[in-house]
């Protein structure tokens, strides 16, 4: 599939179709969805102060490398010992990875330094949920490197809010100045949800974006975001639903022509579960970070077995 066609008008009944909320939250970033209580989110005064030393999207100037989450400083340590005990649910649940297995299936990884570049899905946001641990997709995935090649180091940019172009203005750079190994690339939803949305131009930079940070010896990965209208009845056959499905024939190309790992969540198993999605219907539970976080971890196995 290409992009070639023009802006596309932005339909007037888009908020009124698909829910006003849920297009101002990936715009702007819901207040349902609940910033990290152990990193600093884009406003300070919503969190608790990060550790000394984790990186986030502004500690460092425009174009340095961030200074990394070193694993004994911010990844060692998150879950309890009796870690089923403490999260009853999330142990029971087959879509998510039972305790210890993230390290046993990224056992043999090569990487070393894993970089998170994006805007809130890669910053991580959402809503907790009884049962499941708070963690955020990312550094749930952190957490597994650690576990399985002690001394990785972790640097999120991510920062809601931001388009592909922002991104890649923002972040890029000094995502490659961090000299990852391993480099997440998670954003194109804000670009969906604003008004004059362009596939071509989006594709455009996506492919700026993932051209920037693809290098030997590096393994870039991807998302085809969850299909939330599989859990919403309302929003089914709507332009929220189409919209979503071609943002994602977008990062599928991307990614292919690049090179990248895909972890595809739109037709996931659990998808049509109203409890993997928050209350802005945009960001994931804690239930949902750990199911991303699961596909991600067997989608970065699979690409060591394949070696």
């Amino acid at each position: 599939m290409t992009h070639e066609s023009a802006t596309q008008p932005h339909p007037a009944d888009w908020a009124a179709a698909d829910r006003a909320a849920t297009v101002g939250a990936m715009a702007d970033g819901a207040p349902a969805a609940q910033a990290p209580a152990d990193r600093a989110p884009a406003d300070p005064a919503t969190a608790d102060q990060a550790p000394a030393n984790w990186a986030t999207a502004d500690e460092a100037p425009a174009g340095e490398a961030p200074d990394p989450a070193t694993a004994d400083q911010a990844l060692a340590g998150r879950a309890p010992a009796d870690w089923a005990a403490a999260y009853p649910a999330e142990a029971a649940d087959p879509h998510c990875l039972a305790e210890g297995e993230g390290e046993e299936l990224l056992r043999g990884a090569p990487w070393r330094r894993f970089a998170v570049v994006g805007d809130s899905l890669a910053e991580g946001l959402g809503d907790p949920l009884p049962g499941y641990r708070t963690a955020f997709w990312a550094d749930r995935t952190a957490e597994a490197l650690h576990s399985a090649a002690p001394g990785t180091v972790y640097a999120n940019l991510g920062r809601r809010g931001l388009t592909t172009a922002q991104v890649r203005a923002e972040q890029a750079d000094r995502a490659a100045a961090f000299a990852p190994d391993l480099v997440a690339v998670v954003c194109g939803g804000n670009d969906l949800l604003l008004p004059g949305f362009s596939p071509a131009a989006v594709a455009h930079e996506m492919d700026l974006l993932f051209g920037r940070l693809a290098a030997p010896s590096r393994t870039l990965f991807a998302f085809a975001l969850a299909n939330v209208a599989a859990a919403v009845p309302e929003l089914r056959g709507g332009p929220l639903e189409e919209g979503v499905a071609l943002l994602n024939s977008i990062v599928r190309e991307t990614a292919q022509r690049h090179g990248a790992v895909l972890v595809e969540m739109y037709d996931h198993p659990a998808v049509g579960d109203r409890d993997l999605y928050s209350a802005d219907l945009v960001h994931a539970t804690a239930r949902g970070h750990a199911v991303i976080a699961a596909a991600t971890i067997r989608a970065l196995s699979r690409q060591i077995t394949a070696g």
